[in-house]
């Protein structure tokens, strides 16, 4: 039997037992507590909001394995990332709210993982919440972070040298056009 304050501790829940007790736990934590999640995010983002927390256990039917422990997980956070039309910072929410089920083995939860479009992992004496929430957020990133609409565009040409129309490069297919219009010797 799972002692209560491994049912009630995020950094090593006891999930079988919290799901039997259809326990609930909710909170905040600092996002700076999140070391890969910071890691993708602007660096020195004095406006980094915690990230809110709920979890949810409970015994849920399964496909194809009866009833079994799962978590109902709910998160929220504004991450600063770098626009990549503009290379500005962007506040980007996310937001997760994922049901997991639990199920004895790695075989067991990859087979069924495979078979199901419900989220399968496998049990395990002891489930750290807050790596299992930063994994979620992390996969909540957009691939390709940017504005809806730029407030002022990257100027490409900003630093470089400009050549006087005079000094203007030819085009550099200008060559293979004039080959093509050379006659051909037989």
């Amino acid at each position: 039997m799972a002692s209560s304050s491994r049912i009630t501790d995020p950094r090593r829940l006891d999930v079988a037992a919290f799901a039997a007790a259809h326990g609930e736990l909710a909170g905040a934590w600092a996002q700076d507590g999140f070391a890969r999640l910071a890691s993708v995010a602007l660096p020195g983002d004095a406006q980094a909001q915690p990230v809110r927390w709920r979890v949810a256990g409970e015994r849920a039917a399964l496909a194809g394995a009866g009833a079994q422990p799962a978590l109902r997980i709910e998160a929220d956070t504004v991450v600063t990332l770098e626009c990549q039309r503009c290379l500005g910072p962007m506040q980007t929410p996310l937001h997760i709210e994922r049901r997991l089920f639990f199920v004895e083995g790695e075989d067991a939860a990859a087979a069924l993982d495979a078979e199901s479009e419900e989220d399968v992992l496998a049990l395990t004496p002891s489930l750290d919440l807050h790596a299992l929430i930063e994994d979620e957020l992390l996969l909540s990133l957009p691939i390709v972070p940017r504005h809806e609409i730029c407030a002022a565009p990257i100027d490409l040409g900003a630093g470089r040298e400009t050549l006087p129309d005079d000094e203007a490069r030819e085009h550099p297919f200008a060559a293979l056009a004039a080959l093509k219009r050379s006659p051909r010797p037989n």
